[in-house]
């Protein structure tokens, strides 16, 4: 079992990557760029931010994504009208995500906490539930095979740990692969009775390619930087040393001035335990 901290990377914005441009190029760090899930800014001038970004990057050579846009819609709309709206959407993330020269796009999971209680309820409830999704990533999907960007699905209300990554599989692309936010699953660990953070890794195995790295209490979606919360981080850590799938492990926390200190806490592990 490896004792050694992966090399952790970030999700930063236009405004939060110069002061952290020094720490991103030292070590060729992973970047998720978070402005493009924003609807007002796919809806108007986003290469101008987008171009402003490209500028700062210079001589970073680490992995590059985004997290796409998930305000207001699920990816298993019963209304065809609104699925056409959330793939257009999806399609001006993967645009921006070409244009930057991104190779991943965080998109959300479609499963509540409801489902987990009522989606067995009718036989053919799971599989209606994945058409939904094919019906509206088809296109998606087809255009990140195009731009070489991987969709990655992120964990949300999701209880059961299998149930994206089996969605996953069913897509049959191998530019749809899974995300974890440790965070959503400690909350839904503590608040809906899932399981801990390190089985939603194992649940994944290798089909896990992005991982959000952030900590909380259990109770809300906090987003504090690793060591604030509850997680039981040593796990976590030793359930990614089996993966052959190399995640992106990218801090994603509320305030990018506590990121240093984040990635600072997790070095100070003793992974060896």
């Amino acid at each position: 079992m490896t004792t050694t901290l992966p090399i952790l990377g970030a999700a930063l914005s236009v405004k939060s990557i110069p002061a952290h441009a020094d720490w991103l190029l030292e070590r060729q760090r992973d970047l998720e760029i978070q402005d493009f899930f924003r609807a007002d800014l796919l809806d108007s001038d986003w290469r101008s931010t987008a171009k402003e970004i490209k500028s700062m990057l210079s001589g970073h050579t680490g992995r590059l994504g985004i997290h796409g846009p998930f305000w207001g819609f699920t990816i298993a709309s019963h209304d065809p009208m609104i699925r056409r709206a959330v793939t257009k959407r999806l399609l001006q993330g993967l645009e921006v995500a070409e244009f930057l020269g991104a190779t991943q796009m965080v998109i959300h999971s479609p499963y509540t906490t409801w489902d987990y209680n009522n989606i067995d309820m009718l036989s053919d409830n799971r599989e209606a539930l994945i058409e939904r999704v094919r019906a509206t990533l088809s296109d998606v999907i087809a255009s990140a095979e195009q731009a070489n960007c991987e969709l990655v699905i992120e964990n949300i209300e999701d209880k059961n740990p299998l149930d994206r990554v089996g969605l996953a599989r069913a897509l049959g692309s191998s530019k749809v692969r899974v995300s974890l936010d440790t965070g959503h699953a400690n909350y839904a660990h503590h608040s809906t009775g899932a399981p801990p953070v390190d089985y939603y890794v194992d649940a994944a195995g290798d089909m896990l390619t992005h991982v959000h790295l952030q900590d909380t209490d259990g109770y809300a979606d906090r987003h504090w930087a690793p060591g604030e919360g509850n997680i039981r981080w040593i796990a976590v850590f030793h359930a990614l040393a089996k993966l052959n799938s190399n995640p992106r492990l990218i801090l994603e926390l509320r305030n990018h001035d506590h990121v240093k200190a984040g990635a600072a806490y997790l070095a100070s592990l003793d992974l060896a335990q």
